[in-house]
């Protein structure tokens, strides 16, 4: 079975999917064996059905969740054991209409400036201020900085697609800062290490778990309920550009969305002008 997962892995890589899809893909398919007790091979397609009806019902997945089970899945038997899918085409996780939860530019505040280690601190500073996902944060390399044409470079993201975001002065200052306490010569953010005494030689970044802990221990210090995590900090930027007056087409370029639909969820996020809907509202409502 171990050469049929690496045979899988490979088909992966080979149709150039990135390293993080390639392991969540050979995960649910992992999942579905263990599920089953039996080679993914011998698995037909009525208990593939009741798989992902036990994900949905008993198991209470979320769509993101049942997506990358559903997607991995597929793959597995169409791309490596050539096996048709039309009896299944019909399962689709259900689309969800959430919006996401968005900070006030002076919660992110509250929040960044709670966080106790300078390296989360800076991580976390700039992950807002260029609108990151985490993991391009942690990621970024000295040499992603343009510090003269004041963009920062992206690589390879989401959809293996490179992209260029305008870098604030702030952020400049604060990653010039924050260099001068480590001098790595390819990681903006290096692993600490113990005592954080290896940044200068770490060949890895920061781990993104130790951001993430570090944000939510800031956020609970800052007496802030919501839920948030660090992506978060994204949702919250695009929401806070478009209200300063942002077009929405820059957005879109800075987040790296391909399809403009999907930065207008922010649109239905930004604080309008309520001022006379509430004053109306005040006075309907003083029978109460």
């Amino acid at each position: 079975m171990t050469d049929l997962f690496t045979r899988f892995s490979e088909d992966l890589q080979l149709r150039g999917l990135s390293e993080k899809t390639v392991i969540m893909y050979t995960r649910a398919v992992r999942q579905l064996t263990k599920h089953y007790h039996k080679s993914p091979e011998e698995i037909s397609d009525e208990e593939l059905r009741q798989y992902f009806l036990y994900n949905k019902n008993v198991r209470k997945w979320s769509r993101v969740a049942s997506t990358i089970s559903l997607c991995g899945i597929k793959y597995f038997y169409t791309l490596t054991l050539k096996r048709p899918w039309t009896s299944l085409k019909f399962i689709r996780p259900e689309k969800e209409k959430k919006l996401p939860v968005i900070l006030s530019r002076n919660e992110v505040n509250a929040i960044l400036n709670r966080v106790q280690f300078p390296h989360h601190r800076a991580c976390l500073k700039v992950i807002y201020s260029l609108g990151l996902r985490l993991g391009e944060g942690v990621r970024l390399q000295v040499s992603d900085i343009d510090s003269d044409r004041m963009f920062v470079h992206i690589h390879q993201a989401k959809g293996n697609k490179d992209r260029y975001i305008p870098m604030p002065l702030r952020t400049l200052e604060i990653l010039r800062a924050f260099y001068k306490m480590h001098r790595n010569p390819v990681w903006v953010f290096p692993a600490p290490g113990r005592g954080g005494q290896k940044m200068s030689s770490n060949n890895i970044p920061i781990p993104i778990a130790s951001i993430q802990i570090a944000f939510g221990e800031a956020k609970k210090k800052a007496g802030i309920h919501k839920k948030v995590s660090v992506r978060h900090l994204r949702h919250s930027y695009a929401t806070h550009l478009l209200e300063a007056g942002v077009p929405l087409r820059y957005v879109q370029q800075y987040l790296g969305h391909e399809d403009p639909k999907t930065t207008m969820v922010y649109t239905q996020l930004i604080k309008q002008d309520l001022e006379e809907p509430t004053r109306i509202l005040n006075e309907l409502m003083v029978i109460l």
